[in-house]
């Protein structure tokens, strides 16, 4: 029998292209495309305030070097389990890829990081941390930055029963449904289609309000709309949800949304 000549894994690790190098005094570059938006959901063992600090003294100074944008959010009425939600902007995916290598190249945050990754290392702070990569939608490509008023934010997750059903309800807020929004109250930041995460196939995205009664209000107004009346029960847009979720937030002191 002859013998199996095997590729070295050196080799094989050569050819593979390495990625850009990226200074952290180098901010990111605001792309002509859609931006990526990063969403990171921690389930807590106890309280946030511990990872409240990492975030607002270490994590988002980091990513602000880079020019990354990091909202914060708590729930707006906590439950037995206390949550943490992070939007993290990109303007593109290259820059996604960029920092997320980089980061870990930047010699200050490594020195103020690595106390918090040794301390919580045998003592985790959290049970799960589940992400959602995503791209923004057409109808809003960049985010729309809050009004300085607001007090509460929306998250609303869509699951659809397959892909193709997923496309036509990301057109079906393309085309209608944000513009809707628009006119009734419903203040959209930004809108992500799910391009991997825990529940497949979905999208998300966040609204804000100045308070839980101009949300209540916003949205009867919606409900109301002639023109949400009109395209509700079209056949395009037939069967393109099997399951919804919305989560309340209130935004944390150092979110920088």
């Amino acid at each position: 029998m002859k013998r199996r000549r095997f590729v070295k894994t050196a080799s094989a690790l050569a050819i593979i292209p390495a990625v850009k190098s990226w200074s952290s005094s180098t901010p990111a570059k605001k792309a002509a495309g859609k931006e990526i938006y990063e969403w990171r959901f921690y389930t807590l063992k106890g309280e946030g305030d511990r990872l409240d600090a990492f975030y607002r003294d270490t994590f988002i100074p980091a990513f602000r070097r880079f020019g990354i944008k990091v909202g914060a959010f708590a729930p707006h009425q906590r439950g037995e389990k206390d949550m943490r939600y992070y939007l993290f902007i990109y303007p593109d995916m290259a820059t996604y890829l960029q920092v997320k290598e980089g980061i870990w190249a930047d010699t200050a945050f490594r020195e103020k990081a690595q106390p918090f990754y040794e301390e919580t290392a045998p003592a985790p702070l959290y049970e799960n941390m589940e992400t959602f990569l995503c791209e923004a939608f057409d109808k809003i490509p960049a985010h729309r930055v809050p009004g300085r008023e607001r007090t509460l934010f929306e998250i609303r997750l869509y699951w659809s029963p397959n892909e193709e059903a997923n496309r036509r309800k990301v057109a079906m807020f393309n085309k209608d449904e944000i513009a809707i929004f628009d006119k009734t109250g419903i203040n959209s930041v930004c809108y992500g289609n799910i391009l991997a995460g825990p529940r497949m196939p979905a999208l998300i995205y966040l609204t804000w309000y100045k308070d839980v009664a101009t949300r209540t209000e916003a949205w009867n107004q919606f409900g109301a709309h002639p023109d949400w009346q009109r395209i509700r029960g079209l056949p395009e847009y037939a069967h393109t949800a099997t399951a919804n979720k919305s989560i309340l937030l209130s935004p944390l002191p150092y979110s920088e949304l």
